[in-house]
């Protein structure tokens, strides 16, 4: 990054804590949420979202039945959101631009596919209007990066795919900017979009879920994350 910038989110999962004044288990809502998407085959329990001796933070996918949205669903899974409007009394983050950056480990199949739905994503507050950016999500065993807006939702030609991903540790990140939004995993250029950008400010979402279109790569594990950093150039805006 060149210029000046400053760090304005530092989430540290090394603690064992979780930060509960920025990151909120569950979506709208407490107890047993979910899903975000109607293609997941699992609810969100916060009991999916923990921490071990590894020091990194835990969202894992249990294959134990759950219910939510008046339907009964045959996994269990986690999601973490920074959402300030979710509910919750106080806290949050979001962000109008900027280098978002997480360290995260995802999980394998025996086939040494990426297992499950794991996801680093960024919404707005109205879908698709404030935007989405798909970090990184695992698509059926390849993972990707996307940017959905009006117009361009769902799909659409806004970002793509690594062939080359593969399961363990990895640096991802999204540097969005005034009319463009470049991805990088490990810090190589793997994918940009310079239209459809949008300007509302966002959230950010960490999920591992499972996907009923990609049930053979479906499993109990676990996407881990060792941080999550936003970093801003100093003349945008963050709230």
């Amino acid at each position: 990054m060149t210029g000046h910038w400053k760090l304005i989110l530092d989430s540290e999962f090394n603690h064992g804590k979780l930060d509960t004044a920025i990151w909120r288990p569950g979506w709208f809502g407490s107890g047993v949420t979910g899903p975000i998407n109607r293609h997941e085959s699992a609810c969100y329990s916060p009991a999916n979202v923990g921490f071990t001796d590894d020091g990194s933070l835990h969202l894992t996918v249990s294959r134990v039945r759950s219910r939510c949205s008046h339907e009964e669903r045959p996994f269990t899974g986690a999601v973490l959101s920074t959402n300030p409007h979710d509910g919750r009394a106080s806290g949050g983050f979001t962000y109008r631009y900027g280098v978002l950056e997480a360290k995260i480990y995802v999980p394998a199949t025996p086939q040494s596919k990426i297992a499950d739905w794991p996801g680093v994503i960024t919404l707005g507050q109205v879908w698709p209007r404030d935007g989405e950016d798909d970090v990184m999500e695992n698509l059926g065993g390849l993972v990707c990066s996307h940017f959905h807006s009006p117009g361009y939702a769902p799909g659409g030609d806004l970002g793509g795919c690594d062939q080359s991903f593969s399961p363990g540790w990895h640096i991802v990140s999204s540097d969005w900017e005034p009319g463009s939004v470049t991805w990088y995993y490990d810090g190589i250029e793997v994918a940009r979009a310079t239209h459809g950008i949008t300007s509302a400010p966002m959230y950010i979402v960490l999920v591992n879920t499972v996907s009923s279109k990609s049930p053979e790569v479906a499993m109990p594990d676990a996407m881990r994350v060792a941080y999550v950093r936003v970093w801003q150039r100093a003349s945008a805006d963050a709230r």
